[in-house]
């Protein structure tokens, strides 16, 4: 599966060859998508207001020339939305989870569109907007209408705009997301970010969880801005303490969602990391793989995750990956991104002058193929440029005793195979190689440069 680089849009080319079953049929059932936008409304209690929201929303929708469906969610014992909704052409589901975040949830099982948006019932987020929304559809996955960049504003009790925007604050620096308006429900999703596995908050802290796991998964989210009123009929639904626990619950398991090795952001953010240490061995590892690769042509970068080094390959470069979510976010590099396993690498033999494997192969058995492979398509008289661990050096070994202390189940956990300097270095050497540089970030972190004899056949 290959997505290139610089095409957000993974619904309209970002997906190119089919190599992998899961691929294709996920394109199968999005050409079978009669419906370009479901309108998924939680309406607990808001006739009145419907009564005025859904013909503006009908001729909003209309004028658009979108093909859609609006789903109102509520509770079974809501009898007069049910009314008005079922009057006004809209399909009424009674949500099986209590809650805020249930009633999304019921939506977006119900949901057949390509986009989805969400919306609040009681006219705070007016119809008209959803043509400012729908012209940025092809900008990112997830767009926001946003209270608090630059052009929004919100127009509500002092008390409340203050606990709104901390409460944002406090979710945006510390979970890391570059969206300042987090609790904003206006939101156009593509269907297939909403495809992810697992239950979601009963609360309002499910606006939260759904951005964080977009994050998680590689999707791009962007803020448009939009001003806000208060409701015109009833009351908000939300209660103070019941919100303010579950945010708390949730902001924890978020933290722990957002700092996982497997978030697909989670090597980019190392380069600008608020810790000084993590900060200076990524830029450092950036700044000498950068060197180590420099001058010699058309790159294949094997386990690229979402590293800054994407960006520092040449024209015409390769990066691998096995997870497809560190490839969806690597798409803002301009270079070709692959989906595959470095156990049988999908390049022909001596495909590249230059191939770099950092950071890959401590996480993999020795016994695995996967050094074979890199020497397979590497062109002979090419540059390898490797970087593991030296366990040989005491400097990496007590580093990562302290890194698995201070953050269990990380990176420290996952190194199942040790090499050393020397180790490599024979390896290669025995099969034609010329060893022709050494590098290290605080003896630990090993960067080795050999050069893959004129004359080598292969592993």
């Amino acid at each position: 599966m290959c997505l290139p680089g610089g095409d957000q849009r993974e619904g309209k080319g970002g997906l190119q060859a089919a190599s992998t079953r899961v691929g294709s049929g996920q394109r199968r059932a999005d050409a079978c998508r009669l419906v370009q936008v479901s309108v998924v409304i939680p309406a607990l209690d808001e006739a009145e207001n419907l009564r005025v929201l859904l013909p503006e929303l009908e001729e909003t929708l209309r004028q658009l020339g979108v093909s859609h469906e609006v789903l109102l969610v509520t509770t079974g014992g809501d009898t007069a939305t049910r009314e008005i909704g079922s009057t006004r052409g809209a399909r009424v589901l009674v949500q099986d989870t209590p809650g805020y975040g249930g009633a999304l949830a019921t939506g977006f099982r119900a949901a057949t569109g390509e986009f989805i948006l969400t919306m609040d019932a009681d006219l705070s987020h007016p119809p008209t907007f959803i043509s400012d929304i729908w012209a940025r559809r092809d900008d990112a996955d997830v767009v926001v209408a946003s209270r608090y960049v630059e052009g929004g504003a919100a127009r509500m009790p002092l008390g409340r705009y203050i606990l709104s925007r901390t409460l944002n604050r406090v979710f945006s620096r510390g979970l890391s997301l570059a969206v300042r308006d987090m609790s904003s429900g206006f939101r156009l999703y593509r269907a297939r970010v909403l495809a992810n596995d697992g239950p979601l908050p009963r609360d309002f802290d499910v606006l939260q969880a759904l951005l964080v796991r977009a994050y998680a998964e590689g999707w791009r989210v962007v803020e448009v801005p939009f001003s806000y009123a208060p409701r015109q009929h009833g009351q908000s639904h939300a209660r103070v303490i019941r919100f303010g626990r579950a945010y708390v619950r949730t902001f924890w398991h978020l933290w722990q969602l957002r700092n996982s090795i497997l978030c697909a952001d989670y090597d980019a953010r190392g380069h600008d990391s608020p810790i000084p240490l993590q900060r200076y061995w990524q830029r450092t590892r950036y700044r000498l793989v950068a060197d180590l690769i420099a001058g010699e042509g058309r790159v294949a970068d094997i386990g690229c995750g979402s590293s800054r080094i994407i960006g520092a390959l040449p024209p015409g470069s390769v990066a691998l990956d096995v997870l497809l979510r560190k490839l969806r976010y690597a798409r803002r590099y301009a270079v070709l991104l692959v989906q595959g396993s470095g156990f049988a690498l999908p390049f022909p033999d001596g495909a590249f002058p230059c191939v770099l494997c950092s950071q890959v192969i401590e996480h993999i058995p020795k016994e695995s193929p996967i050094l074979t492979e890199l020497i397979r398509i590497l062109r002979p008289g090419g540059r390898l440029v490797l970087g593991t661990p030296d366990y040989a050096n005491w400097e990496w070994v007590v580093t990562e005793k302290l890194y698995g202390f201070f953050v269990p189940g990380a990176y420290a956990d996952e190194h199942i195979a040790h090499y050393t300097r020397d180790e490599l270095i024979q390896y290669f050497t025995a099969r034609g190689f010329t060893h022709e540089a050494t590098r290290y970030i605080l003896r630990g972190e090993l960067i080795l440069a050999l050069r893959k004899g004129t004359t080598a056949q292969g592993p």
